[in-house]
């Protein structure tokens, strides 16, 4: 990766006037001194009182809770984020729990859906089908040192479907993420969106809609129109670390096959939900008392979701000794049709490296296709999770079902946004009778039971993908490794409050959050020296590559450039 910098207290800058007031990576508005404000040029473009930092986040925080709805609220970050980049990061990380579900899950949901009608200012790239021949000339345009990118092709939105255009949303959304959690420098993140039409009628009806107006491009045209943007970023930023974002299953995995040998890169929704999943689960097994290997899954889901945690789960238990057949027995993973298993026919590449063996199956009570109501009265799961996009799944009779033969069991409605989860909390503590080890995809209040308050972790990506990509930045990795998303699961694990108290939540406050990013990336960066993909350097040394990697929402003191 790109050599780690130090975050000079002083800074010199080319830019003076409107111009400089206009640049978000640059503008400190009130914040600028009068010394600032006459060498730099906008001296009468800002009113005369000079404020520090604070004063500015208290201000935008009381606009913030004045607007009337959660999309207007994301709407206003995002103009701040447009007008001053380091004061939006001051004010995310200074009330982090009251802003990430804004800029985030959920609402970033219906932000992706409304992106036309509240789009204002150009922010990352748009390269259409259209434009494939001209990327060259496109990343020519951005004249910034990369080393961050989230690209999407706005097929598979958070539990929303195709967006389009509107996925761009989530690639801005991810990369704020990115630099809240884990000290991204924002100048060195690049939200891209590859727009090869969609298929959602609705968009293409909107006058309004801002996308290419085709119906989505298939095959080989649309292979070919990713490798030749693959090229393109190898070729403009050659020690970039590229996240895909919310492709479509049968898009995620190949993609992610094809190009993580030749590439720094990673599929969030396959590899960086199994890790957060996996880590909350290892929380929630040790808070029971229990081990994994005694464990039993059921997966509700067979997209990249599912895939991903199933195989990384598999991994965990393989590396913990147990025998592959073994290790796959224990998983049942279950789509609109039922169990995935042997007796089906028709089924695709990727359900097919699911599938569950007639042979585990014997003396079960069942006829016909085997039902989620099957799965859980036979096979008696004490963990299940839901990666459906579908909310109400998980019904009353299945918790209660699952509970009778589990002490504690562990419950993970994941998908999102907020009205897609597949319960909510207050519904399962009270069919487990206050039981459940629960993690969720989207943010719930806590939950008050029986005069005890069970704060709900949210097992949400956030607590590793920033990490990751600090780990891989401070180690200068050039490839993003399978045994580094297992090391950020167990490093997520060792930072559980649960650990220390069964009733807690399984994860850390977000409050915390960039102390477990740092956590989790110093393991990540160590296991990717053993991976053979970073050079080596010693532990201090780590150590201060991670300090000066970590970028801080702080104005600098600038003069004019000579």
């Amino acid at each position: 990766m790109t050599t780690t910098r130090t975050t000079p207290a002083t800074i010199s800058v080319e830019r003076t006037g409107r111009a400089l007031i206009d640049t978000p990576l640059l503008n400190k508005g009130t914040a600028f001194t009068l010394r600032e404000r006459r060498e730099l040029g906008v001296l009468g473009f800002l009113p005369p009182q000079v404020e520090t930092i604070e004063d500015q986040v208290a201000r935008c925080h009381k606009a913030f809770g004045a607007k009337p709805t959660d999309l207007e609220k994301h709407i206003y970050l995002r103009q701040l984020q447009d007008e001053n980049e380091t004061l939006f990061y001051r004010l995310l990380l200074e009330y982090i729990d009251e802003m990430m579900p804004i800029v985030y899950t959920p609402v970033v949901g219906q932000a992706c859906q409304q992106f036309s009608h509240i789009y204002r200012r150009p922010r990352g790239l748009f390269i259409s089908y259209p434009q494939r021949n001209e990327m060259e000339t496109i990343f020519a345009n951005v004249r910034r040192n990369i080393e961050v990118i989230v690209v999407t092709d706005g097929e598979r939105i958070l539990g929303l479907g195709d967006q389009g255009a509107g996925g761009m949303g989530i690639s801005i959304g991810k990369l704020s993420l990115y630099t809240l959690c884990g000290g991204s420098d924002p100048a060195r993140t690049l939200p891209i969106l590859l727009d090869v039409g969609t298929n959602n009628q609705e968009r293409l009806d909107d006058p309004s809609y801002i996308g290419w107006r085709r119906e989505r491009v298939r095959g080989s045209e649309y292979d070919d129109f990713i490798e030749l943007f693959v090229q393109a970023v190898m070729q403009r930023f050659p020690d970039v670390l590229l996240q895909w974002e919310d492709f479509a299953s049968d898009n995620a995995r190949p993609i992610l096959q094809r190009y993580r040998d030749r590439m720094c890169t990673f599929n969030d929704d396959i590899q960086g939900t199994a890790a957060v999943t996996t880590g909350t689960i290892l929380a929630g097994v040790s808070a029971s008392g229990g081990k994994l290997s005694d464990q039993r899954f059921v997966l509700m889901g067979a997209g990249s979701a599912g895939v991903g945690i199933r195989a990384q789960l598999i991994r965990t238990l393989l590396r913990d000794g147990m025998s592959e057949p073994d290790a796959c027995s224990r998983f049942y993973v279950i789509d609109s049709k039922g169990l995935i298993h042997d007796g089906r026919s028709g089924l695709s590449p990727t359900k097919q490296r699911l599938i569950h063996r007639s042979q585990w199956l014997s003396g079960w009570d069942v006829s016909g296709s085997i039902t989620f109501a099957d799965v859980i009265r036979n096979a008696r799961p004490t963990v299940l999770i839901g990666v459906t996009g579908r909310a109400g799944t998980f019904t009353e009779p299945i918790i209660r079902e699952m509970a009778a033969h589990t002490d504690r069991p562990i419950i993970f409605p994941l998908s999102n946004p907020t009205s897609r989860a597949e319960a909510t909390p207050d519904d399962l503590l009270k069919w487990t009778d206050g039981r459940a080890l629960l993690a969720t995809g989207s943010p719930f209040d806590p939950v008050q039971r029986k005069g005890k308050t069970h704060v709900i972790a949210q097992c949400n990506n956030s607590y590793v993908f920033p990490a990751i990509g600090l780990g891989v930045r401070a180690a200068r990795a050039n490839r993003v490794t399978d045994e580094m998303f297992m090391v950020a699961a167990t490093a997520l694990k060792e930072m559980s409050p649960a650990l220390d108290d069964p009733t807690a939540s399984l994860l850390p406050p977000l409050r915390e959050i960039r102390t477990v990013s740092r956590h989790i990336a110093r393991a990540v960066a160590t296991e990717a020296q053993r991976d053979g993909v970073a050079e080596a350097c010693s532990p201090q040394e780590l150590e201060e590559r991670l300090d000066r990697t970590m970028w801080s929402p702080e104005y600098r003191r600038m003069t004019l450039a000579c």
